[in-house]
């Protein structure tokens, strides 16, 4: 089940329609899934609309918790705060593969027949725990069918595309996603975080713990910190820097769930926005920050929440997080809604 079917609120602002990434207008997320033999891995896809001939690239910002990963195209966006193509995660090893299938998907665009220079972005996670990584398995195929099924509206979590072998906080990980509405410069404006949970640390839910080996009444997978992918779209009309903010604070909502910030986790958040407009003020973004903040927070838990027990290469196993347990220790800690 998800976080809101608990049910539990995180934060004081409320959730979009969908509760996901797409409740940010134009916004769309598909998934590749492999699971066959040796293999648990897969594409993911978060596909801005608004990108082609007429306007090629979106203001984006970077924030790196820890620059163990390969993030793909991350100097340019860096350099020059902004995306060119969509957005996809995957495994590790498949993140070159990825990036030369999407250079040359974004390539046959019409419109795009003249264009000799082009920033992929793409960002994994180290299933390896689960799947043969070394086999490489996401294709050119994979990434024209997560792209090609990319929708609006609910989106599919836990053990889907690029989150199929991630393990998190000693359970089964995935994606995740959520989103938020709030008040920026005096209109609405909508926050959405898409994550690709991968990392290790201490299961906490609204503020109290949930290890592994005691709610399961076993040893937990022994995370060992391969990795936190956050996407953040929204439609609120702020920069390139100002977005590096939002991406810091959503790096930050990984310590609201236990993340432990291993030495070997690369735990990467962009932001894009997908308004061209003048920026708001600095000092009234706490809203925006704070939004953000819960939506991944929630994202993260919905990526646990709606994982199944998982079985991988070598007899390996990652279960699922008993969510009967984290509603009977919510229901004694007195945290879940009425």
């Amino acid at each position: 089940m998800r976080v809101d079917e608990l049910p539990l609120t995180l934060g004081p602002y409320p959730r979009g329609a969908a509760n996901a990434i797409t409740d940010v207008a134009g916004v769309r997320v598909g998934h590749a899934t492999i699971a066959e033999g040796d293999l648990r891995t897969g594409v993911t896809a978060v596909v801005p609309d608004v990108l082609g001939p007429t306007r090629r690239s979106l203001p984006a910002g970077l924030s790196v918790g820890n620059g163990f990963g390969k993030l793909i195209g991350a100097t340019q966006i860096d350099e020059l705060g902004a995306i060119e193509t969509p957005v996809l995660l995957t495994s590790t090893l498949s993140a070159f593969r990825v990036a030369d299938a999407l250079v040359g998907h974004v390539l046959s665009w019409s419109g795009y027949e003249d264009v000799t220079t082009l920033n992929p972005v793409v960002g994994e996670t180290n299933d390896g725990f689960l799947s043969d990584v070394r086999a490489r398995a996401v294709t050119a195929d994979h990434v024209g069918r997560a792209l090609d099924t990319a929708c609006a509206g609910p989106v599919e979590e836990g053990c889907v595309g690029a989150g199929t072998g991630t393990i998190a906080l000693g359970y089964k990980g995935g994606i995740g996603t959520s989103s938020r509405v709030v008040a920026v410069a005096g209109a609405d404006a909508t926050v959405g975080a898409l994550v690709q949970s991968n990392f290790g640390g201490v299961l906490t839910v609204a503020g109290v713990p949930m290890p592994a080996d005691k709610m399961l009444g076993q040893a937990g997978v022994e995370s060992p910190g391969n990795s936190c992918m956050i996407v953040v779209a929204t439609d609120a009309s702020v920069d390139a820097r100002q977005l590096g903010r939002v991406a810091r604070r959503a790096v930050f909502a990984m310590a609201r769930v236990g993340a432990s910030f291993s030495h070997g986790s690369g735990d990467y958040a962009l932001a894009f926005s997908m308004t061209d407009g003048p920026p708001p003020d600095d000092a009234i973004l706490d809203p925006l920050f704070g939004a953000t903040m819960d939506a991944v927070e929630e994202a993260l838990l919905n990526s646990l929440l709606m994982a199944t027990t998982t079985y991988g290469t070598a007899g390996r196993i990652a279960r699922a997080v008993p969510t009967d347990v984290v509603r009977q220790r919510l229901l004694t800690a007195g945290v879940l809604d009425a």
